[in-house]
C-alpha cells in the first residue's frame, strides 16, 4: 500500500518543533527586544513605554493565543514614531523567524471583531510578499498617549519584515478606543487561524509555486 500521503518521521519531527523567535534591534532611536512562541497560550510581557500601545500588544497575545514578550527603550521625549514603528518592525522579523518555511499552515485567515459600536474586518495570508492596505478613518487624533496615525505605521513595519498581505478595514465606530482595539483583535484573530497547522497539509507548503 502507498504511503505518499503519510509524511515522514522527518517531516513530523520539523513540525512539531516549537515555533518560537527572539529578535534584538538597535538602532540611535529604539532599543528593541522581541519574543514570540507562535504556539503559546496567550500570555504576555510588554514594556514599550506607551500605555495604549501595550495595551494593543496584549490583545494580539490574548485572541492570538500567542505569548509575546517586548520590551522597548525609545526616544519618546520626541515622540512615540520610532518606537511604534520599530517594535511592529521588530515584531514582523520575529514571526518570520518563527514561522520557518510555513510548511503546513493554513496561510490564509480573517476575521470580524466588535466592541459596541465599533467592527473592523481583518483578512491576512502569509504570502512572502508584504502589502499592506488600511481604511480607518479614527475619530480622534490620540488615545492616551499613542497618536492613532501610528497605528498604520506599526502594521507597516509588521508587514514588510513579516512577509505578510494584510488588509484591515474598520468598517463602522465612533469611539477611537474601540475602533483601535477592534483592528487588533481582529489582526489577532485571523493571524492566529492563518497560522493554525493544518492536518491535511502536513508537510506541504500552502502555495502551488511550492514556496512561500
Amino acid at each position: 500500500m502507498s504511503n505518499a500521503l503519510v509524511p515522514s518521521t522527518a517531516t513530523a519531527s520539523a513540525e512539531s518543533t516549537a515555533r518560537v523567535a527572539e529578535v534584538q534591534r538597535n538602532t540611535a532611536e529604539t532599543h528593541v527586544h522581541v519574543r514570540v512562541d507562535l504556539d503559546g497560550t496567550g500570555k504576555a510581557q510588554l514594556r514599550s513605554g506607551i500605555g495604549f500601545l501595550d495595551h494593543m500588544l496584549d490583545q494580539i497575545a490574548r485572541h492570538g493565543l500567542i505569548d509575546l514578550d517586548v520590551d522597548c527603550e525609545g526616544d519618546l521625549h520626541i515622540d512615540g514614531h520610532h518606537t511604534v514603528e520599530d517594535i511592529g518592525i521588530t515584531i514582523g522579523q520575529a514571526f518570520a523567524k518563527a514561522v520557518g518555511d510555513k510548511k503546513g499552515i493554513r496561510r490564509y485567515g480573517h476575521a470580524y471583531v466588535p466592541l459596541d459600536e465599533a467592527l473592523s474586518r481583518v483578512v491576512i495570508d502569509f504570502s512572502g510578499r508584504p502589502g499592506l492596505h488600511m481604511d480607518c478613518k479614527f475619530t480622534a487624533g490620540r488615545i492616551g498617549e499613542l497618536d492613532t496615525q501610528l497605528v498604520f505605521e506599526f502594521f507597516q513595519g509588521f508587514v514588510n519584515h513579516a512577509g505578510v498581505t494584510l488588509h484591515i478595514d474598520n468598517l463602522k465606530g465612533f469611539n477611537a478606543h474601540h475602533q483601535c482595539e477592534t483592528i487588533f483583535k481582529a489582526f489577532a484573530r485571523a493571524m492566529r487561524f492563518a497560522l493554525e497547522r493544518d492536518e491535511r497539509m502536513a508537510g506541504v507548503i500552502p502555495s502551488t509555486k511550492g514556496s512561500l
